[in-house]
Parts: structure tokens; C-alpha cells; sequence
């Protein structure tokens, strides 16, 4: 009922950030860690990948995956996480995310050593069950994102949530570091450890035999931080926000806060019955009272997260082949397999460390100052000038001298873009949607996006290959180049940067006030500190 406010959620919105906030933060963002290593760990070894399992006797170069290969190896765990989102966001709602949380991580789990566990008698073989595992994985890493998102959300006071949220998806920038970083050590113990020369030295003994170890075990190291939190995820209480207003138990909602609040909290059955079963507050998703009050929306967050995904995810799964395009890393036939691996993974942490991860926390930092929206358009407008300064000189940029300058450049557009979009992207769909279809609306936002990140991880293999056919990469045809390809992608920015204005300003207010589900905040006094379970 308008002006009814129930003591639970009052409660929850005033409380003070103590250390049961940070547990969540940790406990939710540890699956975002391992979601990222495992989404971009991929696009470290599909190099190595080609050598190890596509060497062609006689070929002047070293041997790469076929077009249709590189796609479905890159693009498969999209497939299998925009599907997963959909499914666990759906059932988030209808089961309880607590109930649903541990699959996904279980999933992952499994996964990850099945992906590292990839045999077969032939390449084709190998490749199959590795495609086949990377869509599980994929599946339990959409499912994270929904559930991951509405509980930090509904877990958190107004005044600090849009930084709780965000400090779980910026767990997202130490996965990515962690992937090049891995990859790094353990191409260094091998590169030492197994001397080979240079493909134009040696075509076949470039790749020797243990290359094989190297990329299985960089892919089942996902599996490492997902065991560790997965007691404690399974542990975790569900939300006081769905058991009153979802499943429509205060008594069970008052003792779940009355747990880790320094107060007891009465038995608000009567309230929870007044607010979840009137009309205005009662409607489904595919109603026209839920089109006529979040329609738009659902609009802004699906075609913003859609837009951003295309230029976020083309330029990440494919840096390394920028970095060789301006000469940061050398011609594949000076380098052995694992040698290319190395540099590889050095270049993508560089940028990681330099632009990525600072980019997610200063966005921790600031959104509860300056707001989702503003933050949103200034990412859109910053990737969009970045962008525009990288294609407009790119040829300045490609000659020799000037190739710290591309990368600096480079690494900004990925600083707002986490400083930006990437994240407000994921942070306000937890936010503005109601109770009963959060994780629903979240996921569908999210699965929006990824098939964004389908659209540009696969049209970038394509668009981004050279005008020159003398240039183009086996098995591809000529495309627009990556000087047009950037022109392509700050076009989708600028349209993002417009439909940002469909998003309303969550910044200080509650869950149920963005959602509708209460008209007026009615004004509590603190309840005091927030203990762990």
C-alpha cells in the first residue's frame, strides 16, 4: 500500500556498513573473480591453441584455428552464459536466490576441470569437448550475474549500495589480471623448463609436446577460487527482501534480520499480506501495468548493456591481435608456442592493471557521489572520444615510435569503460526493477549484453582482418580493418551514451521506491549495526 513501509526493509536501508556487508561483498565477487578468468582466460590461449592442433606441414607460419573454429571456441561460453542468465534469473525469482546461488557456482566448478579435460583422437575431437564444457561453464557464469547482483543489492543499505554492487563486479578486474597473470607463470616454468626455438627456425619443434599441459592448465585454474567460496556461498542466508516480499513469510523475515540486526523486529504479517496482494503491487512481468511502469526501463538497460557489450567485448577477447597489428608484440614466426603466450598474456595484464581494474574501483569510489546516470554518459562519451583518438591517426599511431601512445590510448577506453557503462550496466537493473521480477528483469538485461558480446567478439573477427588480401589471416576474408572497425564501435557508443536517458537516477533512494512498491520512504531512525551470521 502506498506510505506503508515494512520494519524489515526500513531496517535493511539504514543500517550501518559493518563487516557482515564486506563478507557478501567478498563471498558474491569471489564468483566475478572466477567468472572473468574463465569468460576472457579463453582469448589468451586460442594462439596456442592453433599451433599445438592446427600445424600445417610446410606453411610459412604458424598454424592458426579456422574461422569457424576460432569463433566457436571464443563465442561458445557467450552462448552458454546468455542462456544461463535467462535460466537462473528466471529462477532466482521463483525459487529463492539462496536456493539457486550454489548451483551455479557448482557448475562452474565442473566446468572449468572439464575444460582442462578436454581429449579426443583428433583436433576436431579436442576442440568439440572443449566447446562442450566452455557452454556449461558458460551457462553457470550467466547465472551469477543475476543472482550475484540482486542479492548485493538486496542485502544493502540505500545510502552505499550502488558501491556494494560495484565492488562485487569489480572483482571482474582481478579475474581478468589474475588470467594473464597465471598464464604468465606458467608459460615462464614451461618456456625454461622446455627450451624450443623460433617457428622459422624450427616449424615443428617450436611446439613441443608439454604445450599441450600449458593451456589446460591455465583454463582449470578457474576452478580454484570457485572451491574456496563455495561453503560460505552455500551458507549465505536468503534475502530478507525476498522472503517478505516474494515469498510472503515476515515471520521468517523478521527472525532471518533479527539474527545479524542488535534489535528485535516484530512479526509484520499483516503489512506483508497489505502490500504483496494489492493490485498496484502485484502485477507480472509480462503485463501492461509492468509496461506501462518499467517498459522503458527494461529498454534502456537491455540496448545500453547490448551496445556497450559490442565495443567492451571485441576490443578485450581480441587486444592481442591490436597488440600485434602496432608491433607490440613480434611477428609469430620469432616466437615459439609458448613464447607468443607469454607476450601475449603480458600485454592483456598491462592493460588490466593499468586500465581495467582502476577503472572498476573508481567507479566503487565515486557512484554513490555522483549517480548511475552520470557516471553512464560520461563512460559512453569518454569510450566514444578515446575511440575517435585511436582510428582518426591510426596510421600515427602504427608507426614505428608511437606505439606506447596507441596503448595508452587503448588502455582509457577500457578505463571508462569500467569507470562507466560496464559497470553501471550491471548495477542498475539490481536496483529499479520490483522484487518479484529483480533477478528476471536483471537477467534479461544481462543476457542482452552478452549477446552483445556475441555480436562483437565474432563480427570483430571478422570486420577487424585487413583491406589487403596479402594481410588477411588464414581462412578469412578481407574485412574493414581495425581503424574502421574502432569507427564501428564508438557508433555504438554514441547510441548507448542516448538511450542512457530511459534510466532513472537511483542514488539514495530505496529498492522499493525505484521498483514502485512504495510510493513514500517513510523515515526510520538507525537500528544500529549489522553483526555476521
Amino acid at each position: 500500500m502506498p506510505g506503508e513501509q515494512l520494519q524489515v526493509l526500513n531496517a535493511l536501508d539504514v543500517a550501518k556498513t559493518q563487516w557482515y556487508h564486506f563478507t557478501a561483498i567478498i563471498i558474491a565477487g569471489m564468483g566475478f573473480f572466477t567468472d572473468a578468468y574463465d569468460l576472457f582466460s579463453i582469448s589468451l590461449v586460442t594462439k596456442l591453441l592453433g599451433r599445438v592442433y592446427y600445424h600445417v606441414d610446410g606453411s610459412p607460419t604458424p598454424g592458426t584455428l579456422p574461422p569457424n573454429v576460432s569463433s566457436a571456441v571464443n563465442g561458445v561460453a557467450f552462448v552458454g552464459t546468455l542462456s544461463g542468465q535467462l535460466f537462473f534469473g528466471w529462477l532466482g525469482d521463483k525459487l529463492g536466490r539462496k536456493r539457486v546461488y550454489g548451483m551455479t557456482l557448482v557448475l562452474m566448478i565442473v566446468a572449468s576441470i572439464g575444460s582442462g579435460l578436454s581429449f579426443g583422437h583428433t583436433s576436431k575431437g579436442v576442440i568439440a569437448t572443449l566447446c562442450f564444457f566452455r557452454f556449461w561453464l558458460g551457462f553457470g557464469i550467466g547465472g551469477d550475474y543475476p543472482l550475484s547482483a540482486t542479492i548485493m543489492s538486496e542485502y544493502s543499505n540505500k545510502r552505499t549500495r550502488g558501491a556494494f554492487i560495484a565492488a562485487v563486479f569489480a572483482m571482474q578486474g582481478f579475474g581478468i589480471l589474475a588470467g594473464g597473470m597465471v598464464a604468465i607463470v606458467v608459460s615462464v616454468i614451461f618456456k625454461n623448463r622446455f627450451p624450443a626455438p623460433a617457428y622459422s627456425v624450427d616449424p615443428i619443434g617450436s611446439t613441443v609436446p608439454q604445450a599441450d599441459y600449458v593451456w589446460r592448465i591455465v583454463l582449470m585454474f578457474g576452478a580454484v577460487p570457485a572451491v574456496m567460496t563455495l561453503y560460505s556461498r552455500l551458507k549465505m542466508p536468503e534475502t530478507v527482501r525476498y522472503t517478505a516480499l516474494v515469498a510472503r513469510d515476515a515471520k521468517q523475515a523478521a527472525a532471518d534480520l533479527s539474527k545479524v540486526l542488535q534489535v528485535e523486529l516484530e512479526n509484520e504479517a499483516a503489512k506483508v499480506q497489505q502490500i504483496t496482494t494489492a493490485q498496484s503491487n502485484n502485477y507480472g512481468l509480462f503485463s501492461k501495468a509492468f509496461l506501462r511502469r518499467h517498459g522503458a526501463h527494461l529498454l534502456g538497460t537491455t540496448t545500453t548493456w547490448f551496445l556497450l557489450d559490442i565495443a567492451y567485448y571485441s576490443q578485450n577477447l581480441f587486444q592481442k591481435d591490436i597488440f600485434s597489428a602496432i608491433g607490440w608484440i613480434p611477428k609469430n614466426t620469432t616466437m615459439n608456442a609458448i613464447e607468443e603466450l607469454y607476450r601475449i598474456a603480458r600485454s592483456q595484464t598491462l592493460i588490466a592493471l593499468c586500465g581495467t581494474v582502476p577503472g572498476y574501483w573508481f567507479t566503487v569510489a565515486f557512484i554513490d557521489v555522483l549517480g548511475r546516470f552520470t557516471i553512464q554518459l560520461l563512460g559512453f562519451f569518454m569510450m566514444t572520444a578515446f575511440m575517435l583518438g585511436l582510428a582518426i591517426p591510426y596510421h600515427h599511431w602504427t608507426t614505428p615510435g608511437n606505439q606506447i601512445g596507441f596503448i595508452v590510448m587503448y588502455g582509457f577506453t577500457f578505463f571508462f569503460a569500467n569507470f562507466g557503462p560496464n559497470s553501471t550496466t550491471f548495477i542498475v537493473p539490481a536496483e529499479i526493477f520490483p522484487a518479484r521480477v529483480r533477478s528476471t528483469c536483471h537477467g534479461i538485461s544481462a543476457a542482452s549484453g552478452k549477446l552483445g558480446a556475441i555480436v562483437g567478439s565474432f563480427g570483430f573477427l571478422y570486420l577487424a582482418q585487413s583491406q589487403d588480401p596479402a594481410k588477411v589471416d588464414a581462412g578469412y576474408s578481407t574485412g574493414i580493418g581495425v581503424r574502421n572497425s574502432l569507427f564501428v564501435l564508438a557508433g555504438c557508443n554514441i547510441v548507448g551514451l542516448l538511450f542512457t536517458f530511459l534510466l532513472p537516477e537511483s542514488k539514495g533512494k530505496s529498492l522499493e521506491e525505484m521498483s514502485g512498491e512504495k510510493e513514500e520512504q517513510v523515515q526510520v531512525g538507525s537500528y544500529g549495526s549489522i553483526l555476521p551470521v
